[in-house]
């Protein structure tokens, strides 16, 4: 898949140079959209992915703190596109009200309503599996004590 295939794809805008940016946020538009296009997959969804990653990687910073700064200047994809650790704080951002330390931000409600408008699944945040805690207990340490 070329580049101008990503570009038709119908759920995927690319970002675009982000406007009074750190220099840390021009690099990391600059390796994605770079490496973007050398991506040997055809499924846009895993060359956005190994963008990302390719580009914390050589950064050395975190696929979700990069995922971050392509959302903030436009990157609107799949969710299929993005780390786990990026949707899991998304969708928690989203649990919370709009006045809540930690709420969605512009950028995420834009994601999430383009989400919604290409048909992801409206309640991805509440399918995590919770492990529960079970705390195994000695049996006969417990009965030496209350002997």
């Amino acid at each position: 898949m070329s580049y101008i295939s990503i570009t038709a794809h119908p759920a995927i805008e690319l970002p675009l140079p982000p406007e009074g940016a750190s220099d840390f946020e021009m690099e990391v538009y600059a390796k994605f959209m770079r490496h973007l296009r050398c991506v040997p997959n055809s499924r846009a969804e895993i060359k956005i992915l190994s963008s990302i990653s390719f580009t914390a990687d050589m950064m050395v910073t975190s696929d979700e703190h990069v995922a971050k700064v392509l959302v903030e200047a436009g990157l609107r994809a799949p969710r299929s596109a993005f780390p786990q650790g990026f949707l899991t704080h998304i969708d928690q951002s989203f649990m919370r009200e709009g006045h809540s330390i930690g709420a969605a931000s512009e950028d995420y409600i834009s994601l999430g309503a383009h989400w919604r408008k290409h048909g992801e699944d409206p309640f991805a945040a509440h399918r995590y599996f919770k492990p529960v805690i079970v705390h195994s207990y000695n049996h006969r340490e417990l009965e030496r004590e209350t002997v």
